[in-house]
């Protein structure tokens, strides 16, 4: 599929015991069933992480019941994945989110305007990108 992290991201870090990645392994293991998969799909509306997911809830008949469930899958997957389409290309997204964040709150607090909070954010937005790019 053609798709890329999101907010539903699961993070496994290092530095942690050897039992404790066997117990992850399985957690994993676990929630990437096909069966699991498509329950949490159609309970929540967020994408499946496999095809045989997908393929389960169509044999489900989940989108037959719920027109349009499927829409978003057919988008990720219309084309094979390519280097434009492979993993997130958005340098420092983290961060501009954050800057993005901050001009929202300052608009709503009434500290600043809609347009001075908007210019602020490409402003600093766009120092971020260019930070990002250069490094890279």
């Amino acid at each position: 599929m053609n798709s890329i992290i999101g907010g539903a991201t699961l993070w496994t870090l290092n530095g942690r015991p050897a039992e404790e990645y066997k117990g992850v392994a399985k957690f994993f293991t676990f929630l990437s069933q096909p069966e699991i998969q498509a329950d949490w799909h159609q309970f929540t509306g967020y994408l499946p992480i496999t095809n045989a997911a997908y393929e389960l809830s169509k044999t489900q008949g989940f989108y037959d019941k719920t027109p349009g469930a499927d829409i978003a899958i057919k988008q990720i997957t219309r084309t094979a994945p390519n280097e434009n389409t492979k993993g997130l290309r958005f340098g420092n997204l983290v961060q501009v989110r954050d800057v993005i964040d901050n001009e929202f709150e300052a608009m709503l607090a009434g500290k600043k305007s809609g347009k001075q909070a908007l210019d602020s954010a490409v402003q600093r937005g766009n120092q971020i990108l260019r930070d990002f790019q250069a490094a890279n």
